[in-house]
């Protein structure tokens, strides 16, 4: 089974992170929130959450891929070395990334981007190299996604990813998505 990492900053968007988180779990894929200060991180309207680890405690090698939520956390998570040094070593080493809204921002300050079809939070587009005006794009192994509005799709892309079209189907049946 594969086993996913969403890492919060306080900042994040909920929309995005929780749904991504929701719909994983839902469709049976493993994910753990990280809290990069703590295990209580507040997203950007003022929701608190209880993660299941902290960003220190963790053993990055056993993750398949990584999620990162917009939100003003991306500016925090920009700001931290360790956790652009994990992000970098998972695209360098073609593991999985998923971003979305102003999150592919990291992506973009690691150079992960070069050359690669994305899309982003509108009004950021000038960042990318390649951009895209779809809701998800995927390129290798790289999937961006627009902001709050396209989550579920975002979400249900990753199930396919990882599960296949037929668990994505599925699971978008399930949600009445």
């Amino acid at each position: 089974m594969p086993k996913l990492l969403i890492l919060l900053a306080d900042g994040f968007e909920e929309t995005e992170a929780l749904t991504v988180v929701d719909v994983l779990r839902r469709s049976g894929i493993s994910v753990d929130m990280a809290g990069l200060t703590g295990n209580i991180v507040t997203g950007m309207t003022g929701i608190r959450v209880h993660t299941d680890t902290r960003f220190i405690d963790l053993e990055t090698d056993k993750y398949d891929g990584l999620v990162l939520p917009g939100g003003s956390g991306v500016d925090t998570v920009m700001a931290h070395t360790t956790a652009m040094g994990v992000i970098d070593r998972f695209a360098k080493s073609g593991k999985f990334i998923g971003a979305i809204c102003a999150a592919p921002k990291i992506l973009v300050k690691l150079g992960a981007l070069k050359d690669k079809r994305a899309t982003i939070a509108p009004g950021l587009e000038k960042l990318l190299d390649r951009p895209r005006s779809d809701k998800v794009v995927v390129d290798g192994n790289i999937m961006t996604s627009q902001g709050p509005g396209t989550a579920m799709e975002f979400a249900l892309r990753i199930v396919e990813q990882f599960s296949g079209k037929a668990a994505s189907a599925k699971m978008k049946q399930q949600l009445v998505a």
